[in-house]
């Protein structure tokens, strides 16, 4: 007999378990089987196989849930090191790569004993199970809850189970998604026999039948059921009758639900390359035809427009030729479209998309043909790294410094950069951090030499080289001494009527959603706040309804204030919809688009907004930081920031580089077409070092200050982070479980010697309340903070987060 180390579907399961493999069943590393766990079934994925157990006693596997390992060897390694530096459960690692619409749910069904008869039920819910028992012979869990309700269903249950009447079965539920197959119909009879068969067939006035035959003569190729239907408005028996006399047969056939279908990429050829884009070429291609290690890793630093995305097409070019593949990672659903018809364009019917916002039997559908090698290249957000592409040869990380690329909503917390480069050690290939603004701990390691730096310094437009467009910077509190209270300074009025007579599009970047960030009674003071979080509600105009951002907690503006019964309400501070408004009193002739979280609602909602801004069917794109992340856009020749001071007083040590980062990419969409690009900074702290730095798109002297700062106050890249966060509807409780963690860690540290080690906090988290539980943060900051936690148990209420990307 064989055995197996399986990691089990069980949130409080942290290691692997021994089970016996049945004679007969045949298991591979890496297949998902089905076994028995305490007193239930669940998921597992084999890990090892071997003759000798690791236990003295067993169980066995009860089956398996597919026939072929869906974990390839180099991904289960990958998810034992994900596992490892996220502190995550094993299986949660493993469940990054499984099919999409994979995870399956257990069953809980009752079946009636032969003892049933004899037995005379003692109470009315008794006799009411048991007479649905006897209807339905099966009856699942689910069901008696809703008959009964959950507490009554589990006490009589328990009851009938235990005095032998009912037996309690588990099995594994359906699965969500499967191949999708459609019934076609084809002609199978000959010229004659058709000729004869319309003939007896008119004599029976069987007219639908003789119209089938015709249908299907001069199609020449066969027709869906559904399609034969619809044209002949026939019926599955008149259909039926034909096949019983061998003139048709009806065939299941498999169809792929493809995501590009009906999108015709139009062919392109490698453009001419400027020099610094084939120096930079050059030293790529060289350690893909060397491939001394793996995991190299090349920070491609190009100002905006500098042509990376070619550098990335020409090397995935190299890497196809070489019989590899390559994966190309993109912040945003937003941007994988524009993506894939650049990438279509030069590799026609070899790209895959990936994300979640296609349907789940798109999703399925792609991952089986990314698996089974049909496609070279991947394109997709940061869940696209899993596909199970082999022989990877090149990982793509496109704006690198997008923090989107990291996981923080559930466990595995991971950060897509860090596990690109740990696969590409495994997979002995090459990654590109692409990027005009890196992240700060990237292009450190570029200076230390742990990535290859390549600069392309010049910005190459339809008008060849170019400078970068013109900044100007405006001070508000000078707008304000001078009387102007609108939301739009004198000198970007002037630019947008300028603009909009020439016909040239404009780019208006707020990175707040709403009309206005919340309302105050103007008599009493009274603050429209979220029942369940403690922030304030924000209003949207258009709806009418003040809207939590956190849980999104809906209140119709009340006409009278709660407290004092006044209606005389202050709207602070703006978002998106208040420049939308503003726009269309001001320019009531522009035709203006939003786009942020509060329109993007639907499928496809991205591409229709980007497609009618790309054909001109809009003169104004306003809109949070979706507009910021890499869009291609010839003829925007203005970008407007409305103010640029929203991210910098956020309690977070990031918050300088995340302002840069926004300006210099929302400054980077204008002028990357024939005419040149002017850029208008709104802000009340002119002089802060990242908004005079953005102006002058100058990187380095950024980076030179903000490195300063961070080693002066000991951040990354300088020691690592870790943010615990408790959460609890008791605030007291929340604090002294928060307070206790941290008495733990410190005396941990301190027993262990462990040097260099500090806690801050406990404090409240910026956010204090979310959907009606407190919390409560603590941060370890060390070189190697998972050493630290290693040791430490967390009771339930506790997430982990690993070098997160927010401290507030």
């Amino acid at each position: 007999m064989s055995y197996a180390e399986v990691v089990v579907d069980f949130p409080a399961s942290r290691g692997t378990f021994c089970y016996a493999v049945p004679e007969g069943l045949r298991v591979s590393v890496g297949q998902v089987v089905w076994v028995p766990f305490g007193a239930r079934f669940a998921q597992g994925i084999v890990l090892a196989l071997s003759d000798k157990p690791t236990v003295e006693r067993t169980k066995q596997i009860a089956g398996v849930i597919a026939e072929y390992p869906v974990l390839s060897p180099i991904q289960i390694e990958l998810a034992r090191w994900i596992s490892e530096r996220y502190l995550c459960s094993l299986f949660d690692a493993m469940a990054l790569m499984l099919p999409p619409g994979f995870g399956r749910q257990t069953v809980t069904y009752f079946e009636p004993s032969s003892s049933l008869g004899d037995f005379l039920p003692q109470t009315q819910e008794q006799r009411q199970v048991l007479d649905i028992i006897k209807e339905k012979k099966r009856v699942t869990l689910n069901e008696l809850e809703r008959a009964l309700g959950k507490g009554t269903a589990k006490k009589v249950i328990g009851e009938l189970v235990g005095s032998g009447v009912l037996r309690k079965m588990t099995q594994l539920g359906r699965a969500r998604v499967s191949p999708k197959t459609v019934y076609q119909v084809r002609l199978i009879a000959a010229g004659e026999q058709i000729s004869r068969e319309k003939a007896r067939l008119s004599s029976k006035r069987a007219h639908k039948q003789m119209e089938i035959l015709e249908f299907l003569s001069r199609r020449g190729q066969p027709v869906s059921v559904t399609e034969l239907k619809e044209s002949l408005h026939c019926t599955l028996a008149t259909i039926k009758a034909l096949e019983k006399r061998h003139l048709i047969a009806i065939d299941s056939v498999r169809v792929r639900r493809d995501p590009l279908s009906g999108f015709v990429p139009v062919p392109s050829s490698p453009p001419a390359l400027t020099a610094s884009q084939e120096a930079a070429l050059k030293r790529i291609r060289c350690a893909i035809a060397e491939q001394p290690r793996g995991g190299q890793v090349f920070l491609l630093f190009g100002v905006t427009g500098s042509g990376k995305t070619e550098i990335y097409l020409q090397v995935l070019a190299e890497v196809v030729a070489k019989g590899k593949k390559g994966i190309c990672l993109v912040p945003e659903i937003a941007l994988t479209r524009q993506t894939v018809e650049r990438f279509a364009s030069r590799f026609p019917g070899r790209v895959a998309v990936l994300h979640s916002g296609l349907s789940l039997g798109q999703q399925f559908d792609q991952w089986q043909e990314i698996k089974d090698g049909n496609y070279d290249v991947v394109v997709g957000p940061r869940s696209a790294l899993f596909a199970p592409l082999p022989n990877l040869g090149v990982i793509i990380i496109d704006e690198e410094h997008e923090w989107t690329y990291k996981q923080d909503d559930k466990a595995p917390r991971y950060h897509a950069r860090d596990v690109a480069i740990r696969l590409a050690e495994l997979s002995n290939a090459c990654v590109i951090l692409g990027s005009a603004t890196p992240d700060v701990v990237s292009f450190y390691k570029a200076e230390r030499g742990e990535y290859h730096l390549l600069e392309l310094k010049e910005r190459v437009t339809p008008r060849g080289y170019s400078p970068l467009p013109e900044v100007c910077v405006v001070d508000l509190k000078e707008e304000l001494k001078a009387g102007n209270l609108g939301l739009f300074s004198r000198p970007l009025l002037a630019a947008i009527e300028e603009t909009l007579a020439r016909r040239e599009q404009i780019i208006l970047f707020l990175n707040r959603r709403g009309t206005a960030t919340f309302v105050r009674c103007g008599k009493c003071g009274f603050v429209f706040r979220c029942p369940r979080c403690s922030v304030a509600l924000t209003y949207h105009s258009i709806e009418k309804q003040l809207i939590c951002h956190r849980c999104r907690y809906i209140l119709p503006l009340s006409s009278a204030c709660p407290i004092c019964l006044r209606r005389y309400f202050k709207f602070w501070g703006i978002g998106t919809q208040r420049v939308e408004e503003e726009m269309r009193q001001l320019f009531p002739e522009a035709r203006l688009l939003r786009w942020d979280r509060d329109v993007v609602t639907r499928r496809y909602a991205h591409d229709q907004i980007l497609e009618a801004f790309r054909t001109h069917k809009a003169d104004v794109l306003i809109g949070t930081q979706m507009v910021a992340k890499g869009l291609d856009l010839p003829e925007v020749t203005l970008a407007g920031i409305i103010n640029a001071d929203t991210g910098l007083n956020v309690p977070d040590f990031r918050s300088g580089e995340r302002t840069f980062q926004l300006l210099c990419q929302v400054a980077g969409r204008a002028g990357r077409g024939l005419k040149a690009g002017k850029v208008i900074i709104q802000t009340y702290s002119p002089e802060n070092y990242a908004i005079e730095a953005a102006s002058r798109h100058d990187y380095v002297a950024f980076y030179r200050e903000e490195i300063a700062y961070r080693q002066q106050f000991n951040y990354p890249p300088f020691t690592r982070l870790v943010r615990l966060v408790y959460s609890h509807a008791n605030e007291l409780r929340c604090r002294s479980e928060a307070e206790r963690v941290c008495q733990l860690i410190m005396r941990r540290a301190e027993k262990h010697n462990m040097a260099g080690v500090s806690v801050i906090g406990p404090s409240p988290a910026f956010v204090f309340r979310v959907r009606g539980k407190y919390r409560w943060q603590l941060f370890i900051r060390s070189s190697d903070p998972v050493q630290i936690l290693s040791g430490v148990t967390l009771s339930p209420g506790w997430t982990v987060d690993i070098d997160p990307m927010e401290v507030a």
